[in-house]
């Protein structure tokens, strides 16, 4: 109880300490990086890059916190059947709360892997066991995913000799069923295609290609990392046989992910030693991570309602006022089927990092493009796969709010933004 409460006021008091020296208007590269990471922004401006890593919602902290003790505890002889039970089972209020509910129904028919995003995405995609057993040797994604998928595929054709299809996309981003039903064959062994986009927001319809997929007896994949803080990720109701989701997207702890596993799809291990994860992950389990991931899971889903109706407004109001007052400027991705709390844009002759750099020096965290290929000086691979040219395709902005995004938060970024990409038009 004394480390926990020594762990527990340390951590208080450095984020306390934190928010005083942002109050205060330090701008100290430490204080800058950190409140950029937690998707917050110097002075008076709000939060526009909430698809970055964030902190933990408060009390996915303090569940954090209240397990580290018992993970301490574990570390050494912790087993699967503990942890996850640790992880499901935690008890609030006097009653027990499943969190594994809001992922599926029944406890027999999964199997949960915990550990990071990128780390599922190379267990799930290598299709080696499919192809032992029936020779199948495509796999079938398509040309807007995330770098750990795609760069997973390019490895996996490279050095386990497997044939990658990439599938088109439409101008939305998104992938059809006709897409799929064209592309599989006898010899493909997985499908792998993203729940929601996380550059242009586009929403795929996944139970649509999931069925595709069922019909001609393919795995098939999600990654539903984007989408989980916003969409219901039932996987009964989606159809998938698995589905990657991480900790940080729906403010959880960074690091930690979860993998559902539809009860007897095979699939090899690619870190062997202790028995971890039924024999698919050695390695100990990070139990006050697992636990913050379930807390957030559940806080994700009982509020999905009260959080879209925050959020959606205020992005509804930034297109609307973007493609009404800046010349040359288009919206990407799906107007509809996109996540609630995504706006991105494509602006004519604009430099995309040029841009970022006066928002960032305006007080305002933004991405062009993948948060993790910021800084890239060309077009991302979804500019390209959606049909834009280079002229467009440089000058991509993606917007993202959070539960802390205010409306004038809002008003300040739509005051500034027009002004700025003027500004990056006459520096280019």
């Amino acid at each position: 109880r004394d480390c926990q409460r020594v762990s527990r006021h340390a951590i208080h008091h450095c984020a306390a300490d934190c928010a005083g020296q942002e109050d205060a208007g330090e701008s100290t590269g430490a204080v800058r990086d950190a409140a950029t990471e937690r998707g917050r922004v110097i002075g008076d401006a709000g939060p526009c890059d909430n698809q970055r890593p964030e902190i933990g919602d408060p009390a996915t902290l303090e569940k954090v916190l209240g397990s580290s003790i018992v993970g301490f505890m574990l570390i050494g002889f912790a087993t699967f059947a503990l942890s996850i039970w640790w992880t499901l089972r935690q008890p609030a209020a006097g009653q027990e709360r499943p969190t594994a509910r809001v992922i599926w129904e029944r406890f027999p028919k999964f199997v949960l892997g915990f550990m990071a995003a990128s780390l599922l995405f190379s267990l799930v995609i290598d299709a080696g066991t499919v192809r032992e057993k029936t020779g199948a040797k495509w796999i079938l994604a398509s040309r807007a995913e995330h770098p750990a998928v795609t760069k997973t595929l390019l490895h996996l054709e490279k050095h386990e000799g497997f044939l990658i299809e990439w599938l088109d996309v439409d101008e939305h981003g998104m992938v059809t069923r006709e897409v799929i039903s064209q592309a599989v064959c006898d010899d493909t062994a997985v499908v792998s295609v993203m729940y929601a986009n996380n550059e242009i927001g586009t929403i795929n319809p996944i139970n649509e290609i999931a069925d595709v997929c069922r019909a001609n007896n393919i795995l098939f994949h999600t990654d539903a990392v984007q989408a989980a803080a916003y969409l219901p990720v039932d996987v009964q109701a989606l159809g998938v046989d698995m589905m990657s989701l991480g900790a940080h997207k729906f403010y959880g702890p960074k690091g930690v992910g979860a993998l559902y596993v539809r009860k007897g799809t095979p699939l090899i291990s690619h870190l062997t030693g202790g028995g971890q994860e039924f024999n698919l992950r050695a390695g100990t389990q990070n139990v006050p991570y697992i636990v913050g991931l379930a807390e957030a899971l559940r806080l994700a889903n009982e509020e999905r309602n009260q959080r879209i109706a925050h959020v959606k407004p205020l992005r509804d109001q930034i297109v609307g006022t973007v493609l009404e007052t800046i010349p040359d400027a288009r919206l990407t991705g799906h107007m509809e089927s996109r996540l609630p709390h995504h706006a991105s844009f494509a602006f004519k002759g604009v430099d995309g990092n040029l841009l970022l750099t006066l928002l960032d020096a305006a007080g305002f965290a933004c991405s062009s493009g993948s948060a993790c290929k910021t800084g890239n000086p060309e077009p991302s691979e979804v500019m390209n796969a959606i049909g834009l040219s280079r002229d467009w395709g440089l000058g991509s902005l993606r917007v993202t709010l959070g539960t802390q995004t205010t409306p004038a938060d809002v008003d300040s970024f739509l005051h500034v933004l027009p002004g700025l990409v003027e500004k990056a038009r006459e520096l280019r």
